[in-house]
């Protein structure tokens, strides 16, 4: 389709219901955005054959750093994305404009290394081009205007969410749309891996790539189980609030590889590779010469790995009874045992700066004088935000309240998506 063609089908009932499965009350305002990619794409590329595509955002409910050691998450989409307009160009070329953080670069495609920075849009681009080429994918030239309302830095993963757009691209451009979402959560792992050296799991490509409420179990990384869970959180009387509690983690990496690596040292004690592959009996029978030759805090991480695994299951097994009530005490639960055993709420070498136990301590506050609710952190933690639960009555009260402490627009009232990366042309 052209342009033209592309936003008829914008105005169709079809692309209406979609919406709104994919925005709920937002539906028009977000159509307006895929108006404005195609503008944009024309105004930059011309008026080609063109298609869009969406790539959500995701938070994790319970299963706080357990993926990179194999373990489970109970996690899903939300309803903020990426979204792009792209077409082929018949080049060698890769040429990507970013509306939402004025980018603008190109990749030729026989030229993957990495930049000397390991860092940045490009870099994570070629990784995911790389990553296509090595599973003996089809890749060639596009170009693509792309924008973004997913909170960048924050832990709701827009860097995973700009992966699995980008995987969705290519497959549906040059592969028919025949690769899976798995093989893009692996594809988007390796470029965080290797082409910016930081030590991700899985998780994070798989909630923004399968879409809805889902349960992973990455015991064989290779093939995770999934579960996706037939939940409606819109009928549990509760609402889901995202707080940014001030700076960012994307330049935090060597505080959250430390995570995976201070985990993999212990399961190296027993001769392993990962913590899936170990047991909680087995590290507290050994505990004493743990501690001396991993380190106290990589102890304390291991265990949480092995509780926070435990509630996951009592959380999956509560949603699939309709037990909410078990499910917010799984999630306060998690949520204590990344601030105390996990400990990554707040960087260790600037403990000056608290951006998160603070945010987690007023919402704490809040909560107990209601007499309901729950929060934690949520993501890769130090800093970024964290997630509370909050009764529908009170969520625009709540807002209206840690906005005026923290900032105006620090909280983000977020709905699970049933759809994760996906073209739009295919869905409709």
């Amino acid at each position: 389709m052209n342009i033209g063609e592309t936003l008829n089908l914008l105005e169709t009932k079809e692309c209406r219901e979609l919406f709104c499965k994919l925005y709920e009350k937002k539906a028009d305002e977000n159509k307006l955005r895929y108006v404005s990619v195609l503008g944009g794409y024309k105004s930059n590329f011309g008026d080609g054959e063109v298609e869009l595509f969406t790539s959500a955002g995701r938070t994790e409910i319970c299963g706080n750093h357990t993926d990179h050691n194999h373990g489970k998450v109970l996690c899903g989409s939300i309803n903020l994305d990426c979204v792009a307009a792209a077409g082929k160009n018949d080049t060698n070329e890769i040429r990507i404009i970013s509306e939402t953080f004025n980018q603008d670069f190109t990749i030729d495609i026989s030229d993957l290394e990495p930049s000397p920075r390991f860092a940045g849009t490009t870099d994570l681009t070629k990784g995911i081009i790389k990553a296509f080429l090595n599973e003996g994918y089809k890749v060639g030239g596009f170009t693509a205007y792309t924008t973004s309302n997913v909170i960048a830095s924050a832990g709701v993963s827009s860097s995973a969410s700009y992966e699995m757009l980008i995987c969705s691209i290519i497959n549906e451009l040059y592969n028919d749309g025949k690769i899976d979402v798995v093989s893009y959560a692996h594809m988007g792992k390796y470029s965080e891996n290797v082409y910016w050296k930081k030590g991700s799991g899985l998780m994070d490509q798989m909630a923004c790539a399968v879409g809805g409420l889902i349960a992973l179990d990455f015991k064989n990384p290779v093939a995770p189980v999934v579960d996706k869970l037939d939940f409606d959180f819109a009928k549990t009387g509760y609402s889901m609030i995202m707080v940014q509690t001030g700076k960012g983690h994307a330049d935090l990496s060597e505080e959250y590889s430390s995570i995976p690596n201070e985990m993999k040292s212990v399961a190296a004690y027993f001769g392993k590779e990962t913590l899936s592959e170990c047991s909680e009996d087995e590290l507290i029978a050994n505990i004493a010469d743990v501690r001396k030759k991993c380190s106290d805090r990589a102890v304390m991480r291991a265990l949480h790995f092995f509780e926070e695994n435990k509630k996951v299951d009592s959380a999956v097994k509560a949603l699939k009874e309709n037990n909410f009530d078990e499910v917010l005490k799984q999630i306060t639960a998690s949520g204590n045992s990344s601030w105390k055993y996990l400990q990554n709420t707040y960087i260790t070498g600037a403990v000056e700066e608290q951006g998160i136990p603070v945010a987690l301590a007023l919402t704490e506050i809040y909560l107990k004088k209601i007499g309901k609710g729950v929060c934690r952190v949520n993501g890769g933690g130090f800093a970024g935000v964290i997630q509370t639960f909050v009764p529908d009555e009170y969520a625009d009260e709540y807002v209206k309240y840690i906005d005026s402490l923290l900032g105006q627009g620090s909280a983000h009232n977020m709905k699970i998506r049933p759809i994760g990366a996906a073209c739009i042309n295919r869905l409709i």
